[in-house]
């Protein structure tokens, strides 16, 4: 069975351009389709079903930056626990706090806004050394603590997102 990289015609990298990825899952869908085999046998709808969910799963994997990290370390063999290893870096933890705290006094949108654009601007900080680690220097282990710390502002990313849906309720 090909890998989510294979099966969408992609090499194997953190660094995705997003228009790529998008190119590649259209093409494949335009081939694979159910609707495309709409008369055709039954064996034949049926493999088209498998294929294009199969497409769509890899394709929802790859989109996602953490799903990304996570698939590309355990294709490397890097069991990263993370759902048992939680331990995180001091500093890391008090930036964490203080992000918190400052969601919880915003009390605008213009507040929001500076914590979503200041949020943004670490993840792609984070995701350029994850880049790094996974792509340039195959330092998956140093990887799976970076992707950990991207989990955690994606997180946070929700919380900001609830922000802003209690403020318009």
């Amino acid at each position: 069975m090909k890998n989510h990289f294979e099966l969408l015609g992609l090499a194997p990298a953190f660094a995705l351009e997003p228009a790529q990825l998008d190119r590649a899952y259209r093409d494949i869908q335009s081939r694979i389709h159910p609707d495309r085999f709409a008369h055709a046998g039954e064996s034949e709808r049926r493999a088209s079903m498998q294929w294009a969910t199969q497409v769509n799963e890899a394709y929802r994997t790859l989109k996602s930056p953490v799903q990304r990290a996570k698939y590309l370390l355990a294709l490397n063999g890097v069991d990263v626990a993370f759902e048992t290893n939680t331990a995180m870096p001091p500093d890391f933890l008090v930036e964490q706090m203080e992000l918190r705290e400052n969601l919880e006094s915003a009390r605008d949108v213009d507040s929001l806004d500076l914590l979503k654009a200041d949020l943004l601007n670490q993840k792609r900080t984070l995701e350029a050394k994850i880049a790094e680690c996974i792509d340039g220097r195959h330092d998956y282990r140093s990887a799976s603590d970076l992707v950990r710390k991207l989990m955690f502002l994606e997180k946070f990313g929700e919380d900001i997102g609830a922000a802003y849906e209690a403020l318009d309720a």
